[in-house]
């Protein structure tokens, strides 16, 4: 039986926290407005240049459908690899990169259905806080990313 340990980033959004894989996450960056994009869906913020990458920021709050809230110092932008395609996920504030067992990761209530159930991996107790684990593979559709691309190259090519 092994009891290799993982890490997981963990993050923010409101009062809850949620963690990915630290191997999706290949860094964290202090928040700056991205490029805006036409035509997006909201939870798009738009696209930034990254190592010469245009990648598409995708605001979790939007895109889970939470509250706004002002931009303030302690936003963070992770990048996250995403089938091979970095994104920026903005999220409130990074908390730390924690270890966890594998085995303790529990399965998502059976309420988790419809767009929030698509995200969620499962959930890792922190002590006495739940932490939800997402599924960064599945922020955004094939067919998102690819419109996103097409989109943010000619955004910054315009811009």
């Amino acid at each position: 039986m092994s009891t290799e340990m993982h890490k997981l980033v963990t993050f923010r959004l409101g009062d809850d926290h949620f963690a990915a894989d630290i191997h999706a996450v290949e860094r964290v960056l202090r928040y700056s407005p991205p490029t805006s994009v036409p035509d997006m869906p909201e939870y798009i913020e738009g696209v930034m240049d990254y190592q010469g990458r245009v990648l598409p920021v995708v605001n979790l709050r939007r895109r889970f459908e939470l509250p706004p809230i002002p931009v303030r110092t302690e936003m963070r932008t992770l990048i996250v690899n995403v089938s091979g395609e970095w994104i920026g996920c903005v999220v409130d504030a990074v908390t730390e990169v924690a270890s966890y067992d594998p085995a303790a990761v529990a399965p998502p209530p059976r309420l988790f259905r419809g767009l929030a159930g698509e995200y969620v991996k499962g959930i890792v107790r922190r002590g006495e806080r739940l932490v939800i684990f997402l599924d960064v593979e599945r922020l955004l559709s094939t067919t998102e990313r690819i419109a996103l691309q097409q989109a943010g190259a000619e955004a910054l090519s315009n811009g």
